[in-house]
């Protein structure tokens, strides 16, 4: 297979469906916080696997905020595209709603950015396609994928610089 060296955005889409079962929720009756993470994990490492076409691995997850409650035997769904690549890491959006199954309304339920790496044969870390957006919305999904990145890499450095002061 040739590798690719470009890819675009719509080509990463990953959309999966769950219905909300007793043993996933609380007692409150609404699904447990890391059921829901755990959803979204598994949908983002397909978009980033369509992407790069290699094992990926997930490297961190940013701030996620449950906005509102997904409860028992309403339908979650989750969307996933990979908004910004680099090197060997590429940011995967992931956006949460659950789904009312007798009305069909949806409410937006959580939003999470997470970063994957590529790995190769032998486990180390491998080079990903240039991911090339195509529409002003992807532009700006980049864009803003470009601000966390610079945000988590700062973070990283200052939580170094805090564990080894000179």
């Amino acid at each position: 297979m040739t590798k690719r060296t470009e890819v675009h955005p719509t080509e990463t889409h990953c959309e999966m469906t769950w219905i909300v079962m007793p043993s996933q929720a609380n007692s409150l009756g609404t699904v447990f916080g890391g059921q829901i993470m755990s959803w979204i994990d598994v949908c983002a490492a397909v978009a980033c696997q369509r992407f790069a076409r290699a094992t990926v691995v997930t490297a961190s997850m940013d701030n996620l905020i449950f906005r509102a409650p997904v409860r028992q035997g309403q339908v979650v769904v989750l969307r996933a595209a990979v908004n910004c690549a680099w090197n060997s890491s590429m940011e995967v959006g992931v956006r949460v709603e659950s789904e009312d199954p007798h009305t069909g309304d949806r409410f937006h339920t959580s939003t999470a950015y997470l970063t994957f790496v590529a790995l190769g044969k032998k486990g180390r870390k491998a080079k990903v396609p240039t991911l090339v957006p195509e529409t002003p919305a992807e532009e700006r999904r980049m864009a803003d994928a470009q601000r966390r990145r610079a945000r988590r890499l700062q973070a990283r450095d200052e939580d170094r610089a805090a564990r080894n002061p000179s």
